[in-house]
């Protein structure tokens, strides 16, 4: 069948958070500033990884891979936004449309699984602390690694085909910043009941799975914690999950909220400031909400900022 039977349109327009001319240089100030925070303290925590020694562990290593995909969950959607800012046009072609569909949903579930690995790291230290280097090795931790990245492109790829298959005939002009599943569907002129029984089934077992296996860990965790004698002690190894928990209920409570509910109670103008939450704010606090409450990541910091700092003495 010819292509031209399946689509009648070439490409989509993008209008954006704010259609109003006054919010536009704002906006782009603001989203250019968050974009490069988010850069910069991803890639600071990448490369504090991999030139501290100390930080060789699998925490960190695990940790490394997620300011990664923060760097790339962002970056597909942030350029896009700030060149149509100012775009006349503020077109994406429809092909460019499915390409960023697809990496949008690869690093969203990339990071939800690698939430689920890091919540398993926790689990083994605090449960199993002696056996932590016998169980957590370097071959498993890249095993991890792999499987995460596996599983994401498979779920990113059965949505994005699914995607592909929806008819658009004259309305092209999506009330969103990025090409996002619902504000598709919600223009698509043909049935949407696959793609939403879909997001509904696989979409609910991929993100509520590992949901559920990061709340068992911690369950797990909580009945070892309860177990120590002391407040001091309780605090502390607790206190070792906390930057992990942040991010996960910020991740999964604005996940939750935009995707697993009906289509017909998805509101873009409404919803779409929760986006932005998991899509721009959230990977631009994990970097932080890592290192400052993390002592051997403050120390390596300090250490690491002091060494650059001779170097320029120098």
């Amino acid at each position: 069948m010819d292509k031209s039977n399946w689509t009648s349109v070439s490409h989509f327009v993008l209008l954006g958070i704010s259609t109003s001319p006054d919010e536009q240089i704002p906006l782009f100030l603001l989203f250019i500033l968050m974009y490069a925070v988010n850069i910069s303290g991803n890639f600071a925590i990448i490369t504090l990884i991999i030139s501290a020694p100390q930080l060789q562990t699998p925490m960190y290593i695990f940790l490394s891979n997620l300011a990664l995909a923060d760097i790339c969950f962002t970056s597909t959607t942030v350029p896009k936004m700030l060149q149509n800012i100012f775009s006349p046009t503020k077109a994406i072609s429809y092909m460019g449309c499915l390409v960023q569909t697809y990496l949008f949903i690869c690093f969203a579930a990339m990071e939800n699984f690698l939430l689920a690995v890091m919540a398993y790291d926790r689990y083994i230290a605090i449960c199993h602390p002696f056996h932590y280097s016998m169980i957590l090795t370097r071959i498993l931790c890249a095993q991890l690694v792999v499987v995460c990245h596996v599983l994401s492109h498979l779920h990113a790829l059965l949505h994005t085909l699914l995607m592909g298959r929806l008819i658009f005939c004259k309305e092209n002009r999506i009330p969103h910043f990025f090409c996002d599943l619902y504000p598709l569907m919600k223009i698509s002129c043909s049935s949407t009941h696959l793609n939403t029984l879909m997001i509904h089934t696989e979409g609910v077992i991929i993100i509520n799975g590992a949901m559920a296996f990061i709340i068992a860990s911690y369950v797990c965790i909580i009945s070892v914690v309860l177990r120590i004698p002391s407040a001091k002690g309780k605090w502390k190894t607790f206190s070792a999950c906390g930057s992990h928990l942040t991010v996960v209920a910020i991740f999964y409570g604005t996940l939750t909220w935009v995707y697993f509910r009906p289509l017909s109670s998805y509101s873009v103008s409404k919803d779409r400031i929760v986006t932005v939450m998991y899509t721009v704010v959230t990977p631009m606090l994990n970097p932080f909400i890592y290192s400052l409450r993390n002592g051997d990541a403050k120390r390596a910091f300090r250490k690491w900022m002091s060494r650059i700092s001779t170097s320029f003495i120098r």
